[in-house]
């Protein structure tokens, strides 16, 4: 198996709310970008090889929607605190492989991938896809995904009395960039 880094420095990995309840149109669905995160890709001769180890510290998420300082302040206060948990539940973990693969174009493939998510404390089986991109000098896995939060024991947010409230999913992207370990 080859071995490579994930470098959070080449790519994005965001995580986005939706409102929803009777004021929702006056709400905004908050997306959080993973500032802080990293783990490895490793990959044997065929794309079916790949697994994946990511580790995502839970107080890097920091919102990148345009709202006010205090605004701002509020929402990642709330989201570390009583969403996350973030001083409790540090970090979450992706532990995963392909489950299949397709090749779609020379060095890309459509995958399926299997993983043992982490979150709140709770550890979950998530199927997901996403495409494998091989170069010469490292690896791209991007995607997308939605997660349950009920299914980690978390409690959906609400603000002005239940009439806006975070949906129980939320959307995971994700475009990693990982480089060879050297051996």
């Amino acid at each position: 198996m080859n071995e490579y880094r994930i470098d959070p420095g080449l790519g994005r990995f965001t995580v986005q709310g939706f409102a929803t309840g009777l004021l929702s149109a006056l709400a905004h669905s908050p997306t959080f970008a993973v500032r802080s995160y990293g783990g490895m890709l490793r990959l044997g001769t065929t794309a079916e090889s790949l697994e994946i180890e990511l580790t995502v510290d839970a107080h890097s998420l920091e919102l990148v929607d345009r709202v006010s300082d205090f605004e701002r302040r509020e929402i990642e206060r709330r989201m570390w605190d009583e969403v996350l948990e973030a001083s409790k539940y540090r970090e979450l973990a992706i532990h995963g492989q392909a489950l299949s693969a397709m090749e779609t174009a020379p060095g890309h493939y459509g995958l399926t991938i299997a993983a043992d998510l982490t979150l709140h404390g709770s550890t979950s089986r998530h199927e997901f896809g996403a495409e494998l991109i091989v170069f010469a000098d490292g690896l791209r896995l991007a995607g997308q995904t939605t997660v349950r939060m009920s299914d980690h024991g978390i409690r959906t947010i609400s603000a002005l009395g239940g009439t806006i409230r975070l949906k129980d999913e939320l959307q995971i992207s994700f475009d990693l960039a990982a480089l060879p370990v050297a051996s």
